[in-house]
């Protein structure tokens, strides 16, 4: 098939569990219900896919408050009682974040249950993200490995260990998300591939690197107003990204700037071209999505194109969310039509 489409990983929570606390305080609610209530939205997340025909199937990361928090959770080393201030993305913004204060060991599985739920209801290949090894050393504090590189490849091997697991279990395709590949680009060359290499190594699935320029949100659309009209960044480290094993990598194509002829760079690569835009509210028609495809296309073979969005939609409003959801299955729909 050409131009099967997936998403780059999340999708918005539904109301009742994005704040579970404010809406089941009256009823103290049991861990019980909290994990059905998961479930529940996992599964809505796979059906809402479904509908919109979606090929490559995430579970929304329903179970999870953020991106990385969410892995660093069931990691024993890290101290989520005492978080401090650190800037985050070069000082791009500041967050409070947790410490790593002793050895990282993982604490048994982290997504098993999200994977196994999603898995067992859906015949589609499904895909789930993990964070980079980069992009973790970049969202939390060092209170105990002292030296950068050496933590990034002490995560990397807890993500590789969870990621055979995710195998195991079932999953087509395992992204790890490295926003941060696009901050610190000297040492992306210099260790970052190699940590990435290291996290994934051993895998048999397909797998894929997420790099972007960020959600939607103030700091990030603060920072690109900065960039100017062409954003280049990426010149600088996908021909390391080229020479990696690593098999696709899923990049932000719609309204980002980036000069689609840099694409080009990732020989052999399958590309996720993000045809959704997750910085803006504005819907994209399906032909919207058949005209960046069509660009991208002069770039990148056919055959190694994904459509995708730009990046995880959890920070939008839900029904624009949805809405640019069945965009990207009807304008794949539509690209394979006319361009096929």
């Amino acid at each position: 098939m050409l131009f099967p489409t997936t998403i780059a990983g999340s999708l918005p929570k539904p109301e009742w569990l994005a704040e579970p606390n404010r809406l089941w305080a009256p009823w103290k609610s049991s861990g019980d219900e909290l994990a059905r209530a998961k479930r529940d939205a996992t599964l809505l997340a796979l059906k809402l896919q479904d509908d919109a025909g979606i090929d490559i199937v995430t579970e929304g990361e329903q179970s999870r408050q953020h991106f990385v928090h969410g892995f660093l959770e069931r990691i024993e080393g890290i101290d989520f009682a005492h978080k401090v201030e650190m800037g985050i993305r070069k000082d791009r913004y500041k967050a409070m974040v947790p410490q790593v204060v002793a050895p990282l060991r993982l604490k048994g599985r982290v997504h098993a249950e999200e994977a196994r739920i999603a898995r067992t209801h859906t015949a589609r290949q499904l895909k789930f993200t993990l964070p980079g090894p980069m992009t973790i050393i970049d969202t939390l504090a060092d209170k105990y490995y002292g030296d950068r590189v050496k933590m990034a490849f002490a995560f990397a091997e807890l993500l590789n260990e969870e990621a055979k697991a995710l195998q195991a279990d079932g999953v087509d395709v395992i992204q790890f998300d490295e926003p941060a590949f696009n901050v610190f680009m000297d040492e992306v060359s210099d260790w970052g591939i190699k940590a990435l290499e290291r996290a994934a190594e051993g895998l048999t699935c397909a797998t894929a690197v997420h790099i972007c320029y960020g959600y939607g949100i103030k700091a990030n659309t603060d920072w690109k107003a900065t960039l100017g009209n062409e954003w280049r960044q990426y010149e600088d480290i996908f021909p390391a990204i080229a020479d990696s094993p690593i098999q696709q990598v899923a990049i932000e194509c719609r309204n980002s700037h980036v000069p689609l002829e840099l694409l080009g760079l990732l020989k052999g690569k399958v590309v996720q071209a993000g045809v959704i835009d997750v910085a803006s509210d504005t819907v994209e028609t399906a032909e919207d999505v058949v005209k960046v495809i069509d660009e991208v296309a002069k770039f990148v073979p056919k055959s190694n194109i994904v459509a995708t969005t730009n990046c995880g939609m959890a920070p939008m409003h839900r029904d624009i969310a949805e809405a640019k959801l069945m965009a990207l299955g009807a304008g794949a729909a539509l690209a394979r039509e006319r361009l096929g």
